[in-house]
């Protein structure tokens, strides 16, 4: 899908970033000159942040994104929250000094590579994660014969 910009829109912030309409989101999470990502704190964008070890700036706008920034900011300690100002924006300077907070606390790094390791450790064959799935895959796997067994003696 192409999208159609003010005229001169592009020119304009051609020298702040570059804007694309789809980029590979695994890819540009594991390469190696990505230090932190900007997050609304959805689930999988938490899972994804987490599976990858990297640390994120949260930005939550409703329902469990406020949960999940409590947890990760708060209890994990992998990420670092905006704030918003007396208008409710979340300035430029915030968004700069948290950017900045985040680059300079190993701390949060390193939390974020340990809770990475333990989450790829619980995936792993044989592991909590593999074993819960695959017992899920089985119990779908007997439900769907027995449908199919109940369906075929009617």
């Amino acid at each position: 899908m192409d999208y159609v910009y003010p005229s001169g829109y592009m020119d304009r912030i051609s020298t702040r970033g570059k804007m694309v309409s789809l980029a590979p989101q695994q890819e540009v999470r594991n390469h190696p000159s990505v230090a932190c990502f900007m997050s609304h704190c959805g689930w999988n964008s938490t899972m994804e942040g987490v599976s990858n070890g990297i640390p994120f700036l949260c930005w939550p706008y409703f329902a469990d994104q406020f949960f999940n920034k409590t947890y990760t900011c708060d209890i994990w300690k992998t990420d670092v929250s905006l704030k918003k100002d007396d208008t409710s924006i979340v300035t430029r300077e915030e968004i700069k000094s948290k950017v900045e907070q985040l680059l300079d606390n190993d701390i949060i790094k390193e939390n974020a590579l340990n809770l990475q390791e333990k989450v790829m450790d619980c995936v792993r064959v044989g592991n909590s994660s593999n074993k819960n799935l695959n017992q899920f895959i089985d119990w779908v796997k007997e439900e769907n014969e027995h449908a199919r067994v109940n369906e075929t003696s009617k």
